[in-house]
């Protein structure tokens, strides 16, 4: 039934990879019960394994995320990343290409299992003049239609950063608004923050470390602030060599700012030195809109159930049944009051 969705060989070889990808994960994942209890496994991932299971056990119980055999699975995919995505936008927008898909609806990227076929796909759209960019990603949930596993691709990032992909990805199965990617990743984003904290608090851990926190919001808004710039300076009518020249210019600018920033006030830390000198493009900065844009508004939210997770779901889901228009302005109301400190 699938394929009476598609138009022409390049849609059926394209879902063709997502099956098989899918497919071939699925067969991967075995209990990690039986990982943990094999002496013969590596001892490291044991160990690791082990504190996983806390951590989804706390993610049902204490955060009221999905309680299914998701993430109480492993698989070993022997590659980095389990998918992919390909961003593309217009030379001159900021506005991504949009794939849609019978299940998860619209989004702003493409996947692929292929890091080779990721290429060849970023190729063809730099033919087009798109600007593209690449992004390897560690975990992705199947939306509670299959018992997603712990990959082997989520395991290099330590035990917290771990516990953190498991409450996003079971964020996604907990709710989902098909066609509004940064509804779902900004709310799915807040679920892992704000369950990490908890998480944090309930193991008798101190606090994140709020420099690298502060740090990492201040290098965010650097990359916004030039994403706005861009909108601006796109909707000026200039010929298209000029919006070009000025275009490269408000990438340098980010780049100048970031050095400041970095030696005047982070004791020269070079964390995003490797992303900030990289070729810069419109799509490369896609990331940053999608998974934080309505951060703040949910945490608004949150704050006003007074911390109920049940509560707080139950909100949720009304401004997801809203259109979309409405739920746009529902959490720039958030936004605005968590601005004022509700």
């Amino acid at each position: 039934m699938l394929f009476l969705l598609l138009n022409g060989c390049a849609g059926v070889s394209y879902y063709g990879q997502l099956a098989s990808g899918q497919l071939q994960l699925l067969r991967a994942r075995e209990p990690v019960s039986r990982v943990i209890a094999d002496p013969a496994r590596d001892q490291q991932l044991r160990a690791q394994l082990t504190q996983s299971q806390k951590a989804r056990t706390f993610a049902s119980q204490q955060l009221h995320l999905p309680d299914n055999q998701s993430y109480r699975l492993y698989a070993d995919i022997g590659r980095p990343f389990v998918v992919w995505n390909v961003f593309a936008t217009p030379e001159f927008s900021l506005t991504p290409l949009n794939h849609c898909f019978p299940i998860a609806g619209c989004v702003s990227y493409r996947g692929y299992y292929s890091q080779s076929a990721a290429r060849g796909e970023a190729a063809l759209q730099r033919l087009q003049g798109m600007d593209v960019s690449i992004g390897g990603v560690e975990a992705y949930s199947t939306l509670g239609w299959f018992n997603d596993p712990i990959i082997s691709s989520m395991m290099g990032w330590g035990d917290e950063r771990l516990a953190t992909l498991i409450f996003h990805e079971l964020a996604h199965q907990r709710f989902y608004v098909k066609d509004d990617t940064e509804f779902n990743e900004s709310f799915a984003s807040f679920v892992e923050q704000e369950g990490t904290r908890q998480w944090r608090t309930f193991r008798g851990l101190a606090p994140e470390d709020g420099v690298q926190a502060q740090r990492r919001e201040q290098f965010m808004q650097l990359v916004l602030d030039t994403r706005t710039r861009l909108e601006w300076l796109y909707a000026l009518p200039l010929p298209a060599e000029q919006k070009r020249q000025r275009k490269a210019a408000t990438f340098e600018r980010l780049r100048s700012e970031y050095r400041l920033l970095r030696d005047s006030q982070w004791a020269g830390d070079k964390r995003y030195d490797v992303w900030i000198n990289a070729p810069m493009n419109n799509a490369r900065l896609l990331p940053f809109g999608l998974y934080g844009q309505w951060v703040p508004a949910f945490e608004a939210l949150f704050r006003q159930v007074g911390g109920d997770w049940v509560k707080f779901y139950a909100q949720v889901e009304k401004l997801g049944a809203l259109p979309v228009g409405e739920r746009k302005a529902a959490l720039r109301r958030l936004e605005g009051s968590a601005s004022l400190g509700d």
